[in-house]
């Protein structure tokens, strides 16, 4: 049975597939609904709400977690799901992301499948930890089932199917794995992040960094990874000297935005520090 809030018709669904079906008939007229911390704001950004939603919230697959050298999580996992699950060590980064985001009533409800399709949503916490990750999406439409990196869904994020859903995000959880999450606010908790940011490395049985990927957020409109920066800590141990030099190459090859809370030259100007806060971490 239907319901109505704020003059919309919320459809519920059960299943993946009977989400995707009703989401293929309403087309350009409705959208896929989780908690709602995002789409129900959208008069505050002068945007029209859809006449339809497909509520997901009833849909038990889009809530399991599942744990191994890949980490399975669902797009239905909260915030508050994931700071507090005991996940592997290559997590620390999203679980630090999940734990630091807004303020505890919305943790609780904001989901990861909302974080990441969120457009014009460039504060996204939980997005530049899971792009550090090189996540995979799975997502689901009539045509089945399709696995996509994170990375290049946020490029086509605003052109995807309107039948298509988020079903899960999948990330490689290898032993020798870490990572570190680190964010600025204007005054403290409870904001958007002015810049966030997710360093991830790979290391050798010497401790040294093999592979890294650092990632930004908050600075530009979409989250991105900086290569600059990540070539800066191959080859080196994680420290903060190390950080301090990816910071440095993050900062020179971002384009940053001006908004209401900070302007860019700000974001810039704050971003080295965080990536040495977040490799100061690593070196732990």
């Amino acid at each position: 049975m239907s319901t109505t809030t704020k003059g919309c018709e919320v459809l519920p669904a059960t299943s993946v597939d009977e989400a995707v079906r009703a989401l293929a008939d309403l087309g350009d007229r409705g959208a896929a609904l989780a908690a709602g911390t995002w789409v129900m704001r959208s008069s505050l950004r002068g945007e029209d709400l859809r006449p339809r939603y497909v509520s997901l919230n009833g849909i038990a697959e889009l809530r399991v977690i599942e744990s191994g050298e890949e980490v399975s999580l669902g797009a239905l996992t909260t915030h508050t799901d994931l700071a507090s699950r005991e996940l592997p060590a290559a997590l620390a980064g999203l679980v630090g992301a999940a734990g630091q985001s807004a303020f505890p009533q919305v943790r609780n409800v904001a989901t990861l499948g909302g974080n990441i399709g969120a457009t014009g949503f460039a504060e996204a916490d939980l997005v530049p930890a899971l792009l550090a990750l090189d996540a995979r999406l799975e997502t689901a439409s009539l045509r089945g089932r399709a696995t996509v990196s994170l990375g290049e869904y946020l490029l086509e994020r605003a052109q995807r199917p309107a039948d298509e859903i988020v079903v899960r995000a999948l990330v490689a959880a290898p032993a020798t794995r870490r990572s570190a999450f680190a964010r600025l606010t204007v005054r403290g908790g409870g904001e958007y992040a002015i810049a966030n940011v997710c360093v991830c490395v790979d290391l050798d049985p010497d401790g040294v960094v093999t592979a890294a990927r650092v990632a930004i957020g908050s600075v530009e409109p979409v989250a991105r990874l900086s290569h600059a920066a990540a070539d800066a800590l191959v080859g080196n141990r994680p420290s903060a000297a190390a950080g301090e030099e990816a910071g440095r190459l993050a900062a020179a090859d971002c384009t940053p935005r001006d908004g209401l809370d900070a302007p860019g030259w700000y974001r810039r100007e704050v971003l080295p520090s965080l990536v040495h806060r977040a490799c100061a971490e690593l070196a732990v």
